[in-house]
């Protein structure tokens, strides 16, 4: 009886030993995203979803944050191990320009895929009398997260219609949530949100006042485009917003999903075949899946593939 004990007990510790490396052999990735009320976080999401559910020994975890420039601090910081950015901010910070000019060039990143489109949105009040970004001189604006893309993109674009900070009456630097609470309480009279579309912070302030995005003609994209050549035209639907009637020309960057330059290969290559190999699923679980495809997974990409999504889009005969 005795003996019997004892051959069971060394097979439940043989059990127990054989399961720990198991356990350990899983990667617990956490992917930095942006705030709740932006497009990141939601999709981030959606996309950890997937790659749990479909990659063996991979458990991805979902982190808010102060979106692109920050997200692609933490990647070089080693706090996080993948995350959503903009082209634009991807490319100053592999070039250390603009924001990372004082820094040196981040280079701890390399590409996974680019996503969607992220169009700037400049929402103001339809009883405002303001109807050009160039009207935003005097009047009180929010131009996004400090330290974010949105930022960056409000800076330029009001540079192209020849403006300056100085120039407004306020500068605040407020999350898309922060930005329409703001807006909803009459604090500020505009805000800048770039963002895949519809967005729930611009939704959010549609259900208490009427407004209006301002257009941007060919002319003004033109100028920003020639100094800035990441930029692209892109056109806001008629009622993407409630009461938004007619459809808006405006200019957009891309979202890409990143990793950290020195994440397994045979880590990035799973998830990336589990994302592509399943864009229906994507496309079910958020609106912004059905913007995703494998042809447009190098648009915008200014800065290099990770070697495992390179492998994948070679076998896929989208890398040469």
């Amino acid at each position: 009886m005795m003996r019997r004990l004892l051959l069971s007990g060394v097979v439940v510790c043989l059990v127990l030993i054989m399961a720990v490396p198991s356990l350990a052999a899983t990667a617990q990735l956490v992917m930095a995203t942006g705030g709740t009320a932006g497009t990141y976080y939601p999709l981030g999401g959606a996309m950890s979803q997937i790659i749990n559910s479909k990659v063996k020994d991979v458990s991805v975890s979902v982190q808010s944050t102060g979106a692109s420039v920050a997200n692609i601090r933490m990647i070089e910081n080693g706090e996080v191990d993948l995350a959503l950015v903009q082209t634009d901010i991807a490319d100053y910070a592999w070039n250390g320009t603009e924001m990372f000019k004082d820094g040196g060039n981040l280079q701890g990143f390399a590409v996974i895929a680019s996503l969607y489109p992220e169009l700037i949105q400049v929402v103001v009040r339809e009883e405002s009398g303001i109807n050009s970004i160039a009207d935003l001189k005097g009047k009180k604006v929010s131009v996004g997260a400090p330290g974010s893309g949105t930022e960056a993109n409000a800076r330029q674009l009001l540079e192209t219609y020849g403006l300056v900070y100085k120039d407004l009456a306020q500068v605040q630097y407020l999350s898309f949530s922060e930005s329409a609470e703001a807006f909803k309480d009459r604090h500020i009279d505009a805000f800048f949100v770039t963002a895949g579309i519809p967005n729930a912070g611009i939704q959010d302030t549609a259900t208490m006042h009427k407004i209006k995005v301002l257009f941007v003609t060919d002319e003004m994209f033109n100028k920003l485009h020639s100094k800035y050549g990441f930029y692209g035209q892109a056109i806001i639907p008629a009622d993407c917003y409630i009461n938004q009637t007619e459809l808006v020309q405006t200019v957009a960057v891309q979202a890409v999903l990143i990793a950290r330059r020195d994440l397994d290969t045979d880590v990035v290559y799973n998830m990336t075949a589990a994302l592509f190999d399943n864009l229906p699923e994507l496309a079910t679980s958020h609106a912004k899946g059905k913007e995703i495809s494998l042809e447009g997974a190098l648009t915008g990409v200014s800065t290099p593939l990770h070697p495992g999504a390179e492998k994948y889009f070679k076998e896929k005969g989208i890398v040469k």
